[in-house]
């Protein structure tokens, strides 16, 4: 298939940006690309590639914006229930942590995904997962979390191993049983920690060996923040995984600076999340390795917070800055990356350019996945989307809507 007359081709070709270098988006003008199975086969003019193919089969962009498809390096996508009532205590007044301490938050959401049946949790995981398809997402990281024992994390991790088997989504699985302390451990952070490492990291490396179909392991991570894992739990989880040969990322910075960015650093994580209080000295152990900075503005978004990630400093210390969703029901009940975008551009002050790079090459990075996904260039997974527009930075200048017309996954084309 030769997908032509693009506008704009955004090929997002070079690899993963850093600091400055940030919204490098390498745009071909009546842009084409050649798609030969599930990968892409060649990149140029519409002119080069319709003289070069001229008996290809062809998609007609129509003068629209064709760009890599939207990576989302962070969510919380598999639960069961709702917390609308805690949205109308928060209006109230009440801190997200001041209803995580009263029983509520995420321990609310343990209830009721504990109680859900395999298919009531697949069927209501299945319904976000397409929404997050036809808002131009076609690869997520998805976390458990919201079982905090061994056999409810493992069923979420069975629910996101359907899910990606199913399509279109390609789902990139994370094991979180460290997203807050379990309730039967609630006076004890220190039992549940070492439950977590000497019996759950194990068994879920035994399970996936008979459940994964040969995939990579999945990540680990955990919540180090104030109300959930301290710093000192935080990196013997990390090491403990590690040691079995997890990859991993880690929620840092969302309320108080802990030090969490700096650990994943030390640690060689994929990815550091949140971020919103993180400190100078913790931005500038990221970038001074590969650990990407992932934000998310959805969140404070959603909790009507003044603070985002400092972004800016960020990118002024050469780090990797990735933008991601954090779909859950809690804070954030979003998985439209376009509309990540259009907060980052308001809020993180990035430019259109940069938050599209931060939503798809760098996306691609916090996920260990930028050899493959995240840019439109030859030998890599045809994962693309078509816009409604035919200059892209109506993905920041506008929101609220959905300016995908067409989802390419794996070469396969789905309208909308």
């Amino acid at each position: 298939m030769l997908i032509h007359s693009a506008s704009q081709l955004l090929t997002l070709a070079g690899g993963p940006q850093r600091g400055a270098d940030l919204g490098r988006l390498e745009i071909i003008p009546d842009g084409a690309v050649l798609v030969r199975g599930e990968t892409i086969a060649a990149v140029g003019s519409s002119a080069e590639l319709r003289a070069a193919y001229p008996d290809e089969p062809a998609f007609d962009a129509a003068g629209r914006v064709v760009m890599p498809g939207l990576v989302d390096p962070h969510t919380h996508l598999v639960w069961a229930g709702d917390r609308a009532a805690e949205f109308d205590l928060r209006l109230q007044g009440k801190s997200y942590l001041d209803i995580l301490a009263a029983g509520g938050g995420i321990l609310s959401t343990v209830r009721a995904t504990r109680s859900a049946s395999p298919e009531s949790l697949l069927e209501q995981t299945r319904q976000r997962a397409r929404d997050l398809f036809r808002h131009g997402t076609t690869t997520a990281e998805a976390k458990t979390g919201y079982g905090l024992d061994i056999r409810s994390e493992l069923a979420q991790m069975q629910a996101l191993l359907d899910l990606d088997a199913e399509g279109p989504l390609e789902i990139i699985p994370t094991f979180l049983g460290a997203h807050a302390i379990a309730p039967e451990y609630k006076d004890d952070p220190e039992g549940y920690t070492d439950l977590l490492c000497s019996e759950a990291h194990p068994a879920l490396l035994e399970w996936w060996q008979s459940h994964g179909g040969g995939r990579p392991l999945p990540f680990v991570d955990v919540f180090c923040e104030r109300g959930a894992f301290n710093l000192a739990q935080s990196r013997r989880i990390l090491e403990s995984a590690r040691a079995l040969g997890f990859g991993l990322k880690l929620h840092a910075d969302e309320f108080e600076n802990l030090g969490g960015a700096s650990l994943a650093a030390e640690l060689g994580a994929v990815s550091a999340d949140h971020l919103v209080k993180t400190s100078p000295a913790d931005i500038a152990a990221m970038a001074r390795t590969g650990t990407v900075a992932v934000s998310l503005p959805c969140t404070p978004f959603g909790l009507a917070e003044a603070h985002y990630t400092p972004a800016r400093d960020i990118l002024a210390a050469g780090g990797l800055l990735a933008l991601a969703s954090d779909i859950n029901p809690g804070t954030a009940w979003c998985g439209n990356m376009q509309f990540v975008i259009a907060l980052a551009c308001r809020y993180l002050r990035l430019t259109p350019g940069q938050a599209v790079a931060a939503a798809t090459i760098n996306a691609a990075a916090a996920i260990g996945c930028a050899a493959r996904l995240g840019s439109l260039e030859p030998g890599k997974q045809a994962d693309l989307i078509v816009l409604s527009v035919d200059d892209y930075r109506h993905l920041g200048y506008r929101f609220g809507i959905n300016l995908v017309t067409h989802t390419i996954k794996k070469g396969q084309i789905y309208a909308f």
